[in-house]
């Protein structure tokens, strides 16, 4: 009985390997990788990152990391969002110099561009949540890792040089966040991003319709989460271990949780999914320290609203000296342009970054990071702004007729 449960099991761990993985999904498909990218330096923009995931990946991993919910319509008015605002190119300025650099609670990093928190990244290539890390150590850029998490934060910490900032899906029962929050700031984690926006559920339709293509048998290694529908990894949750709860995302979560964490923790307190002028108030009035404005990629709810949309009001309501970050839809330097213009202090990509560390692995994370970042030099070059504080609101135009 032993070896046939010994054998199970192994079946049960090739079948979630993301090395097998990669290759059913090159075996079954009937498309060709593109063969004029052979590497990460042969590509020109992100979105081409995208069409190698899409072509690599198994069904349901490219369902997981690629769609929205319900009609998508979300996750598409991200992008769509950024085209209703021009640029307002200046001439004859020295821009020989230019400086990238931005202050978050007293770090300095290269570039306003960072890591946005994605779980599971051992579902797209074998060096996981490393690999990314690894790219931003080498680009000097904030990673954010995701509560789920396919590699503990302490090997992340050692890959990135120092802890990452620590994206926290809340468990229902509040031991367990004690016990995680607590694990969190013994690794060095100098921030807890909250992500707030999932405790009412999710529709991932589909993700859910690509997962019914795929052959092979993901509840080996995959499981539904509680409080908001997100799958989870069985055994590949390293940031559960010893902890015992029902599930994440508790349905009764309120602002008094926030006063509990603030509590709980000396780590900076950034909420991640605020949208609304009114929730950024509450933000200030309870002490929060930074606000991500985000709708978790068009992951959450399907409300058609572009975070960059959002982004002037929730800079409003949270009023002077707080830290405004942004994320959702970023595919062009001249899109990070716009947010900054708009106040944002840094702006965050997942799915492109995703996408680079499932084409070619830390390389492409870095490519990523790289076309991005001369994409914004580039404009910031040709709108004559030589410092991220010389971004602002005569920058831009809005051309709300497109």
């Amino acid at each position: 009985m032993n070896s046939i449960a010994n054998r199970r099991n192994f079946l049960r761990f090739l079948a979630g390997s993301p090395l097998i993985a990669r290759a059913w999904a090159q075996q079954t498909s009937s498309e060709p990788l593109p063969t004029a990218l052979k590497s990460a330096k042969d590509v020109l923009d992100v979105m081409e990152f995208e069409e190698i995931a899409r072509r690599t990946l198994p069904p349901a991993h490219w369902g997981y990391v690629s769609t929205g919910v319900d009609d998508d319509g979300t996750l598409k008015a991200n992008m769509g969002g950024f085209k209703r605002i021009e640029l307002r190119p200046r001439r004859l300025i020295d821009v020989s110099k230019i400086d990238m650099r931005t202050e978050i609670f007293g770090t300095t990093w290269e570039s306003p561009l960072f890591l946005c928190p994605v779980g599971g990244q051992r579902m797209f290539h074998p060096d996981g949540e490393v690999g990314s890390a690894r790219a931003a150590q080498a680009k000097k850029s904030l990673q954010i890792l995701s509560t789920q998490t396919s590699i503990s934060v302490e090997e992340v910490a050692k890959a990135l040089g120092t802890p990452p900032w620590y994206q926290l899906y809340m468990p229902t029962q509040w031991d367990a966040t004690e016990k995680l929050v607590k694990r969190v700031e013994g690794a060095g984690c100098p921030v807890l991003v909250w992500t707030v926006d999932l405790f009412g559920g999710r529709n991932t339709e589909t993700a859910t319709r690509l997962a019914r293509q795929d052959s092979r048998n993901c509840f080996s290694c995959h499981v539904p989460g509680d409080g908001g529908g997100t799958a989870r990894a069985k055994g590949h949750t390293p940031m559960f271990d010893g902890i015992e709860s029902g599930g994440i995302n508790p349905a009764t979560a309120t602002w008094e949780h926030v006063d509990r964490l603030k509590k709980l923790t000396k780590m900076k307190l950034v909420l991640k999914g605020i949208e609304t002028r009114e929730d950024a108030k509450l933000c200030r009035e309870h002490g929060v320290d930074g606000i991500l404005v985000s709708n978790h990629g068009g992951r959450a709810t399907e409300d058609l609203r572009p975070t960059i949309e959002s982004l002037p009001e929730v800079i409003e309501g949270a009023g002077n000296g707080m830290p405004v970050m942004i994320d959702g839809g970023f595919r062009r330097g001249t899109d990070i342009y716009k947010a900054l213009a708009l106040g944002a202090r840094a702006v965050g990509i997942g799915r492109p970054y995703v996408y680079g560390l499932t084409a070619f692995g830390q390389e492409g994370v870095e490519r990523a990071i790289d076309i991005l970042r001369g994409e914004l030099q580039r404009t910031m070059r040709q709108c004559g702004t030589t410092t991220l504080a010389q971004i602002t609101r005569g920058s831009i135009a809005m051309n709300e007729a497109r």
